[in-house]
Parts: C-alpha cells; structure tokens; sequence
C-alpha cells in the first residue's frame, strides 16, 4: 500500500481538533463540535478496523511502515504495526468515540476545549502504540500528558489541581530516566531504530541500567506497587470521560512498552530482573486487592482494582511464556473495555445523584432493573467469570505463571478470590438490599443513549468470552517471534559467559 494509513491513523484526530479549534460552537444545547469529534472518532474507528481486516495475522514483520528523516537524521519517524500494536490501537479508536458521547453529562463547561483534548490525547496514544523510534515513541509517550493533564485540572472535582499536578509530576519524572537512557542507546549503537536495535542487540555490560531506566517510567504508569498511589487521586477527580481514557488506554501504554522495549530490547536485563518483578506484581494484586475492599468510594474501588489488574498483566508479560504474554495482551484489552464500562457506570450513578459514596446507594434493582443488568455484565467481567474476556487473560496468565513459578502463581491465585470479593461486595451493596434513601426513588433507568453505550461494551466483553480466537490470532505470530528472539538472546548470552 502506497497509502500512509498508520499516519492517517495517527493525524485524523488532530486534524479533527484544529477544525474544532477553528469552528464557532453553536448555540444550540448540544454543539456542533462533539458531532464533529464524534464523526472524526468513528471514522478512525472504522480506518482502524479496515487495518485490522488487511493486515496479514501471519507475518512476524512489523507492516505498513513508513519511515522519514527528521531533524537530519538524528529522529527518523518511524511508525508501523504488528499483531501486538494493532489490538492496542483497535482498543483506542473503540474507547474515544464512547468517551465523546459520554461528555453530555459530565461536561457543561468548554465542551469545545474538552473534545480538543481528547482527540488530541487520542494522536497520542495511537502514536505509541504504532512508533518504531524510540525518540517519536518518548515524544507521543510525554506529549499525551498534556491533555489529561488539562482534562483533570481544568474539568475535574474539587481537589482537581492538585490531582493532576500529582499525576504530572509522578508520570513526568519518571520518564525522565528513559530519556537519558534513549540518548544512551543512541550514544552505544548510533541508531534509535526499533527494528535496527531488535536486530544489532545492546551489549549485556548496558542492559541493567538501561532496563531500569525504562522500568522507572512503565513502573509509574502501569502503575505498580509503590509507585501507583497517584492513580485512585487521578480517578477520583477526573470527570468519567477522563477517568475512562486513563483506565483504557494510558495505563496500558506501559504495559505495551514492557513487551516491545523491555522485553525486546533488553532481555538479559529482564532476565535478571524477574524476581523483582514477581515480587512487585504479587503485592499490587494481593495489598491492592485488600484496599479496594476498604473503600466507600465507587471509584476509588475501581482504580485499585486497576492496579491490582495490571499486576496480573505484569505477572503474565514476565512469565516469558506463549500462554503469559499473550493473556497479558487480552488481559489489557480486557480491561480496557471494562474498566471503561465501569467508570461509566459510575458516571450515570453520579449525575443523578451527585455522589458516588457506595453508602448512599442500595436497592437500585427495584428503580433501575436495565442498569442492574448491565452493571452484573461488567461486574462478572471485571472478576473474570467464564463467558467474559476477563476469563480468557487471566486464565492464560495463570497458566504461564504455573509453568514458570508455583508458588509465585498460587499467590496471584488469591488475588482472583478477592476481585470477585470486592466487586461482587460493591455489586450487592449498590443493587440490592432496602430502599433507605428517599431520594433514589427519584432516579430513572437507562436513557437511550446510554443503553447504546453500554451495549457497545457489553457486546465485545460477552464475544470474546465466548470466542477470544481472533484475539489470539492476531497475536500469536507476533508474540512466538518475540519469545524466539528473546530465547535466542538468552542463550547466547549463556555460550559467550562459558
């Protein structure tokens, strides 16, 4: 294909954003920009879809790649995809058109400015996943905290500043590493090429020092354990728009820079350093686990369970395995759709009750039977029930982790007991029991809108439950060449050691 489609992909959001920029909004109640972001959103959904439909599932080679010299050939913008990349880019373009319909509610203040953000944040994220530089991946990694940034400070709760200014300076500074480290790399083998890197290796004397560096930065995003405490903050003030890109698609940026940074560039590193992983992944899956069982705000509970998410899929990617990696992947994608529903669900609560402490609520089954429903759908997801795509990763995770480690797998096997604790806790508090507070009498079920939104959720989590085949498909080449190419790392290293 002579057509740029990855740059096509990448820019149609901005492009999208500056013609909102440029536009007056109108006077109606509903303005004329979210129909704009919305059409500019789906129609990078459907491009998204139309590469997923062309892109050869069999090839090990990343595809559709464009390359071009910039600033005289110290940067090159280098972007393309592979089975990996392609999942994490469907997950963006899938989120950000629901995002953009959610804003109704949640939004009543510079709407136009907040569908700017929110497309320019999606160029961002779909920038990381399809980079094939390490300089343009660091450029779209840093930039997409500028609009979440601004989404939290500007349209988020009470303690609003000092929420985003947390999430800002933890994110930021602990990139800060990874960019010395890049400026190494580029130092030792005279490239920031992906693919030239993948082939030339980086001498073994480097790779711990640069395998932290870069773990400094995935570390704080993902967020694992102790460096995760700006996420439940981030969550709790951010509006639902917001707190539903954060939980999608920004913490699973650092999921996908373990595998295609950590894992590819520095193996022997990562070797080395399994341990600490395990270690770090099993606290934030057990402590997270028992704090999300503490909590009396509805989204604070879910933004630990996050973490304790992410700890099962930062088990799995260092398990090395077929079966670990590739549930890490689903396990994202996973969360990704659910932990977006959730928030959701939660969003519907606060705007009609402007809280969303779990004590105001109960007996909402006898009010809002449809939104019962949908939220036990979520719910069953979130926990991993068969028939859901929380299943399929998580079962898979735990398969390599039995493989690599039993006791380190037994562990994270509690973990599974007390996600279905805490949510099935929440579930039961919020939907059944008495009818105590009055002013739930008031509350109507599901509009239209809403129910069209949570059934575009419900749908894929319910899929790929039950067929999760073209999930793994779409991974599987990518992620045997991955663990081929890492073997082979490993092994040589052994022979030049002998």
């Amino acid at each position: 294909m002579n057509f740029p489609i990855i740059s096509s992909l990448i820019l149609l959001p901005t492009i999208g954003a500056l013609f909102i920029f440029f536009t007056r909004p109108s006077s109606k109640k509903y303005q004329s920009s979210k129909y704009v972001a919305l059409f500019i959103s789906l129609a990078n959904f459907l491009l998204s879809l139309y590469l997923w439909y062309i892109f050869d599932k069999s090839n090990v080679d990343f595809q559709f790649v464009e390359n071009r010299e910039w600033l005289s050939g110290f940067i090159n913008y280098k972007v393309g995809i592979d089975g990996i990349s392609i999942l994490f880019i469907l997950l963006t373009t899938f989120i950000v058109p629901i995002c953009i319909i959610s804003v109704n509610a949640t939004v009543t203040n510079k709407l136009k400015n907040f569908l700017i953000a929110i497309l320019l944040m999606e160029t961002m994220m779909i920038g990381v996943f399809c980079s094939l530089d390490l300089v343009v991946f660091y450029l779209f990694f840093e930039a997409g905290l500028i609009p979440m940034f601004l989404i939290i400070g500007i349209w988020g709760g009470e303690r609003r500043v000092y929420s985003a200014f947390k999430f800002f300076l933890y994110t930021l500074l602990g990139s800060v590493l990874m960019l010395i480290a890049i400026i190494s790399i580029y130092w030792i083998t005279g490239t920031t090429d992906v693919v030239k890197l993948y082939e030339i290796g980086i001498d073994p004397k480097y790779q711990k020092l640069l395998w932290l560096a870069f773990f400094s930065s995935f570390a704080v995003k993902t967020p694992m354990w102790p460096v995760h405490t700006w996420l439940p903050d981030a969550h709790v003030e951010a509006p639902t728009a917001g707190s539903v890109l954060l939980a999608a698609i920004l913490l699973k940026m650092a999921g996908y820079g373990f595998i295609r940074f950590s894992l590819g560039l520095f193996p022997i590193a990562s070797e080395y350093f399994i341990p600490l992983i395990y270690f770090l992944s099993l606290i934030a899956i057990i402590y997270t686990s028992l704090v999300a069982l503490m909590q009396e705000d509805m989204k604070k509970l879910i933004a630990y369970s996050s973490v304790a998410h992410m700890g099962f899929v930062t088990l799995g990617i260092f398990t090395m395995t077929q079966q670990g990696i590739e549930g890490s992947i689903i396990q994202m994608i996973s969360h990704g759709l659910v932990s977006a529903a959730l928030f959701l669900s939660v969003g519907v609560l606060y705007e009609r009750m402007h809280t969303r402490m779990i004590n105001k609520y109960s007996g909402l089954v006898l009010i809002m039977p449809k939104y019962a429903i949908v939220l036990m759908v979520f719910t069953l997801g979130s926990i991993g029930l068969p028939g859901t795509s929380g299943f399929v990763g998580e079962f898979l995770i735990l398969m390599g982790a039995f493989k690599k480690n039993f006791l380190v797998a037994t562990i994270a096997s509690l973990g599974v007991i007390l996600g279905a604790a805490y949510m099935l806790w929440l579930y039961k508090r919020v939907i059944f029991g008495n009818l105590i507070n009055e002013d739930l009498k008031k509350l109507i079920d599901l509009k239209k809108i809403e129910i069209l939104v949570f059934s575009s959720l419900v749908f894929p989590i319910l899929f790929f439950g039950f067929y999760p085949e073209p999930l793994i498909n779409s991974v599987e080449t990518s992620v045997i060449n991955l663990i081929d190419m890492y073997n082979f790392n490993i092994n040589n290293n052994l022979v030049l050691k002998k």
